[in-house]
Formats: C-alpha cells, structure tokens, sequence
C-alpha cells in the first residue's frame, strides 16, 4: 500500500487509530486472561520472576503430599504404641493375678481302720510308704497293735507335709496343703484299709498359675503382631524403619525419625515363668519397665509429629505467599482494565470521528474540480 499518498492529518488519525486498537486488544488479553503477563514478551523480568516463584510453589505443594503421608505414618506409630501399652496393662494384671494365685489342698480319705485285723501279724510291724508329689517317699513303720483310727493318725502324723485327721467314724482324712500329689504303698494302704493308693485332686500353685502362663504369653505374642502391623505406606516406625521427612525442594531442611523394634524382645519381655514369687515379680518389673520406655518412646514420636505439622503448616503458608508474589507481578486489576477498556473505546469513537473530519478536508479539494 506505499503506492497510496495519505495527507499528514489523515495518516497521523490512522496511526492513532491503529494504536487504539492494539492496545484494545491487549487490554481485551488482560480481560479475558486475568493477567498483565502473559509471556516474556510483555514485561521479561515480571514473567520470569514470577516462574520462578510459582515453580517454587508447586514443588512444595508436591513436598506437602510426602509430608501428609509422614504425619499419617507417625500417628500409626503413636496408635501402635498406646495399643501396646495395654496389652502390657493386661500382661501387667495376668501376673499379678499369678501373684496372687493360692495353692489347693490335695485330699484323702481311708475306709474304716476298726474293721481290720491286725492278728495276723501280731509281733511284727509294717512299713508304710507315703509319697508326697516327686519326692522321696516317707516310711513309717506301722505297730502290729494298731487297731483304730485314732492309733494310726498318731503312727503317721509325723509326715512332712501331711495334716492327718481323725473324723470321729473310724476314719482318717489326709491333707497336703502344697497341693502335691498324695501317694501310698500298696500293700500296707490295703492293709490299713486307705480308700485309694493315690491322689490328685490338688493344685500346687505352680499348676494353678499355669493358665496364667498361658494367658501371659498369648498377650506377649500379641504385642509382637501389632509391631509388625503399626505401618503405614510401607513404614513402621516400631518394626526398625527409619522416615526422613523433607522440608524443601532441595532436601537441605528435613527431620530424620528414628524407628524402634518394640516387638516384646525390644521391651524386654520375656516369656512367662510364674513356678515362684520372684519370678512373677520378675515378670512384672520386666512389663513397669517395657511401660517406661513406651512412654518415652510416645513423647518423642510426639514431638516429631509436632515439629512434622508445624512445617507442614508453615509450607502451607509460605505456599501462599509465593502464589501471591507470583501474582502481584503478573496479574491484571480488572477493575483498572475494564476503565482502560472503556477509555479506549472512547478514543476509538473519537479517531474515528476525527479521521472523517480529515478526510473531509482532503475532500474539500473535489469541489475544485468540478
């Protein structure tokens, strides 16, 4: 179009019209984008700053779904750890019942003594072995001249271990508070008219606290279960894993959680032992102690958890802040571009009305040739 003479007041309209109108469209851009940036072309340094900060934002943001997953992991932890201590608790109340576990007596009672007769070994005496559970058995040499109940309790109420009774009908009645098996020879017991050679019918306190054994090692088991089961995400924290939880998208800033092995050999349990006193209270020191160190071991994973939520909230925050950045470089006030907009309509309406009024002039010149 260089072959087209325009006059200076007619081009000088044209020029302004044309920079209306790209600067319409650029303020249209802003409209419809919401933003004053729109690549480098517009402003370099705004457009790239801003990159760097909205870069930055969205590797935190990708930071903040690991650091979830860490908090998760740690409340597993700190559940697996309340949820052991009461299975200690229990542990901690089967022995102390075991403690408490009393022993019962084992129980005899012979036929009638008057019935027997002793005649036929008059001038000799009889030895009678009575077997109190696995020790050695007793011998008491039974007098021929024996010839009722009360006779024989005298003969035999030496035994260790043995009450004897006469129950005022002929009869005795034997009684091993120990609980302990009750035993007697065969042969004199017939002889002496005693209902049975044996008895079981006692608990020793030893087979008392044997269900307590039982029960014990069953929680002992339990606690190594949930250790094994307190993970999360591939993680427990009280099987021996270690989490490292990052802060910032280079990993310089990060807290390293140090796991533990909290099964009941980590906690120093052992496995039950109730044959006596001091090796209940054994037990028992072993479970106050195991409580210790769970409790230690929670306040730390506290803490962490603690330290882990308060970055996690802080990044959240800071987030924030480098989206705000990020738009108060490249955003657009629609407020002020709408006015723009309409502003520049206006001129536009007026360019165009002076750019008639300039052809007008030019026109003029027509009527010359007429």
């Amino acid at each position: 179009m260089g072959g087209i003479a325009l006059s200076a007041s007619v081009r000088q309209n044209l020029l302004s019209l044309q920079n209306t109108a790209d600067m319409m469209a650029q303020t249209s851009s802003r409209l419809s984008t919401g933003k004053k940036v729109n690549s480098a072309l517009d402003n370099p340094q705004s457009f790239f700053t801003a990159q760097g900060l909205s870069n930055r934002a969205s590797d935190l943001t990708a930071l903040q779904d690991s650091t979830k997953l860490s908090i998760q992991t740690l409340k597993a932890a700190d559940q697996g750890l309340t949820s052991i201590q009461k299975l200690v608790d229990q542990a901690k109340s089967t022995a102390n019942q075991a403690l408490q576990a009393k022993a019962t007596a084992t129980t005899l009672t012979s036929s009638s003594i008057t019935a027997h007769d002793f005649s036929a070994s008059a001038g000799t005496n009889e030895a009678l072995d009575i077997i109190i559970g696995g020790s050695t058995a007793a011998t008491v040499t039974i007098s021929s001249d024996i010839t009722d109940a009360g006779d024989l309790k005298t003969a035999i109420g030496s035994v260790s271990g043995l009450t004897v009774t006469d129950n005022g009908d002929g009869t005795l009645g034997f009684s091993v508070a120990s609980g302990e098996d009750l035993s007697f020879g065969a042969a004199a017991a017939t002889t002496l008219g005693i209902n049975s050679d044996s008895s079981t019918n006692g608990e020793t306190v030893t087979e008392a606290r044997a269900s307590y054994e039982t029960d014990y090692n069953s929680l002992r088991t339990q606690i190594d279960q949930l250790a094994t089961d307190a993970s999360f995400n591939g993680v427990n924290l009280l099987n021996g894993d270690n989490l490292t939880v990052k802060f910032n998208e280079t990993g310089s800033s990060k807290l390293d959680i140090t796991g533990v092995s909290y099964n009941s050999a980590g906690l120093g349990i052992n496995t039950a032992d109730f044959s006596s006193d001091s090796k209940v209270a054994s037990a028992v020191s072993e479970l106050n102690s195991a409580t210790n160190t769970l409790r230690a071991q929670s306040s730390t994973f506290g803490g962490n958890l603690s330290v882990v939520q308060n970055r996690q909230d802080f990044t959240k925050n800071l987030i924030n802040v480098l989206d705000s950045g990020a738009g108060d470089l490249t955003l657009a006030d629609t407020n002020e571009e709408g006015a723009n907009m309409l502003a520049l309509k206006t001129r536009q309406s007026l360019s165009t009305t002076s750019l008639s009024l300039a052809n007008q002039a030019d026109q003029a010149v027509l009527s010359f040739l007429r």
